[in-house]
């Protein structure tokens, strides 16, 4: 490490939806010429990692941490896993998706691994993303500085999860992954309290228990600090907590200090020269972008939904539709005109700033949300899973779209009436706008990028490694 240029190390999980607002992080701090910057991941991320280094700015230096942990990787589960986490209770998604990758012992060779890498770069300052439990282990166990990278609504890290102890957010507020409304009437509040009783029954059940005990076993064994646990301990241990969102697009609560809110992370546009997609976008008045993530697996029936609402607005509106190539061989034989199927987009945000584009139908995740606010684009969503019914409720009531989150609320007619709606109500399109202007105020990559060197340069994260 060069002594006057202290080490940047930024460590993350390789899904897309949590590493890309840190790659655009990375990107900016590059511009900026941190000389010792480093990034540590999963070892198929490689390309993506170096490829953010800027043109003439400092690189990027990969540090993988070996191969994709099945547990861990939502795209690697098996369509019966599928189903379970997107299923029609939240309460039982989300505990699925506990079940599922809380596996003692899963992230034991990341930790390894990543002791490793601190252990040579000695960083002055981690940049840890929010879900990467192992990162936060490392910087506590090693007494390294520490800024949480959360690309979700500052309330999901704030909230508590069972009906007692410490929270940061009023009482019935809505628990993170209910879905729930904070102007819900009665009914919806007991709704809400009853998550939190059945989040603690959950906990506290016998294979949770038992999974517990080997947990902390195997941490013991590693010699991880026990102050590293508990729910809130990575936000109150943290230098600061790095949000990529404003607190107008949460409900309503008071921050803690720690908390710096600075928008979407949109790197500089365009990403990707003009090409064909460009021109198609150039020669329409109105569209609708559609794109549902990495992780949603459509099937047939909803496949065909989509190509009938293209055919239905055929006349007023276009609609593109990034539809993976795997997914394809759902469609139909024939397309209606006002129908584009496209397997990959040069840049999504490109897309996305595009003047014709006129709202996005998502499945809601946290970069979807924050991204099409960014730019002024309201949203239908059909959320998928855990945080992408807490966004899509919040939209509702934020007046920037309307969800499809009820059950089995993917029918023609209810899509087409929220399209429709979306795009052709002022009220939507002026509400999104008002929303992307307060993101933009709060400074995106470049005042993100401002607070990381601002702990540099202020000494607040002056090496503290100890020899290993």
């Amino acid at each position: 490490m060069n002594a006057t240029r202290p080490a940047v190390l930024m460590v993350g999980l390789p899904e897309s939806g949590l590493i890309n607002p840190m790659l655009v992080l990375a990107g900016e701090l590059s511009r900026r010429d941190v000389a010792d910057l480093w990034f540590a991941t999963d070892d198929h991320r490689r390309d993506d990692v170096e490829a953010a280094g800027a043109d003439g700015g400092a690189p990027v230096r990969f540090c993988g941490l070996g191969e994709v942990v099945g547990e861990l990787s939502s795209v690697t589960w098996d369509d019966r896993t599928y189903r379970r986490v997107t299923g029609r209770s939240r309460f039982r998604a989300r505990a699925a998706v506990i079940r599922k990758t809380y596996v003692p012992g899963a992230q034991a060779e990341k930790y390894r691994r990543l002791l490793a890498v601190v252990d040579r770069v000695r960083p002055s300052l981690m940049v840890v993303e929010s879900m990467c439990q192992y990162g936060v282990q490392v910087a506590i166990t090693r007494g390294i500085p520490f800024v949480l990278s959360n690309p979700f609504v500052p309330s999901n890290l704030l909230t508590s999860l069972v009906p007692f102890g410490p929270s940061y957010t009023p009482k019935d507020f809505p628990v993170p992954h209910s879905g729930r409304s904070a102007h819900a009437g009665p009914l919806g509040r007991l709704a809400n309290r009853w998550f939190r009783w059945r989040m603690l029954g959950l906990f506290l059940s016998p294979a949770m228990r038992r999974r517990n005990a080997e947990d902390a076993r195997i941490a013991a064994e590693l010699g991880v600090d026990p102050a590293s646990a508990g729910q809130f301990t990575r936000t109150e241990s943290a230098a600061m907590v790095l949000n990529y969102s404003i607190p107008e697009l949460d409900y309503p609560f008071e921050l803690p200090a720690v908390f710096r809110t600075v928008g979407a992370m949109i790197p500089p546009l365009p990403q990707e020269p003009p090409g064909e997609l460009t021109d198609w976008l150039d020669a329409q008045t109105s569209v609708l972008y559609a794109g549902f993530g990495t992780i949603t697996r459509l099937t047939r029936p909803e496949v065909a939904t989509m190509v009938e609402l293209a055919r239905r607005l055929e006349g007023r509106h276009q609609v593109l539709w990034k539809l993976p190539a795997e997914q394809q061989h759902l469609l139909p034989d024939t397309l209606p005109a006002s129908l584009r199927v496209v397997s990959w987009v040069p840049s999504q945000l490109d897309v996305l700033a595009h003047p014709s584009v006129r709202a996005f139908l998502s499945h809601g995740g946290g970069n979807a949300y924050h991204e099409s606010l960014w730019f002024g684009k309201p949203m239908v969503v059909r959320p998928l899973w855990v945080d992408c019914h807490d966004q899509a409720v919040r939209a509702e009531d934020l007046g920037v779209g309307l969800s499809l989150r009820r059950p089995r609320r993917f029918g023609i007619d209810d899509l087409q009436n929220a399209v429709t709606r979306v795009l052709e109500e002022p009220a939507f399109a002026e509400n999104a706008r008002r929303f992307a202007a307060l993101q933009r105020a709060a400074g995106g990559r470049e005042r993100a990028a401002d607070l990381v060197t601002g702990l540099l340069g202020a000494g607040r994260a002056a090496p503290s490694v100890p020899q290993p």
